[in-house]
């Protein structure tokens, strides 16, 4: 988590911090920020036919990823990144997975994916590749975050 806080800091983005115990789920996470104003997010890591490309896809954590769609629009086969791909290409473990593991990613080959309704929101929500956190920035901030970090990303209706 420090090297996320330190990042943020350093690029002087606004954020709030909520300390909880361990949640390895969506669901479970949001019993702890219950009532505060934000997008719950969830981020999924995928990759594509053979392992040649990676995806962070970050969407509503209520909202069900159509992964056929999402083949479609990328033009690719995808399927959930083993936990050892995971472990390689972000340096984390399942239940951990945000925009924030991006930092550790050292090859620079995940290609970022963000849901096209997230626009519609003020403030999302990450883990700051701590599941025991909740990190609440702003949506722009989240965009600035990933400039900074020098990612592209794509927008899609998923």
């Amino acid at each position: 988590m420090k090297d996320v806080v330190d990042l943020l800091e350093q690029f002087h983005i606004p954020y709030q911090a909520v300390h909880h115990p361990a949640a390895w789920t969506t669901d479970e996470a949001d019993t702890y920020i219950e009532g505060m104003e934000g997008c719950r997010t969830k981020t999924i890591f995928l990759a594509g036919k053979k392992d040649r490309h990676f995806y962070l896809v970050i969407l509503d954590d209520h909202k069900r990823l159509d992964i056929k769609k999402l083949n479609e629009l990328l033009e690719d086969k995808l399927h959930f990144a083993s936990e050892e791909t995971l472990q390689r290409k972000l340096q984390i473990v399942p239940g951990m997975v945000s925009i924030f593991n991006l930092i550790h990613n050292q090859d620079h080959d995940v290609q970022v994916v963000i849901d096209r309704d997230l626009l519609e929101e003020k403030i999302v929500t990450f883990h700051p590749n701590d599941n025991t956190v909740t990190i609440f920035i702003a949506l722009s901030d989240m965009f600035r975050f990933l400039e900074l970090i020098h990612y592209d990303y794509q927008l899609f209706l998923l």
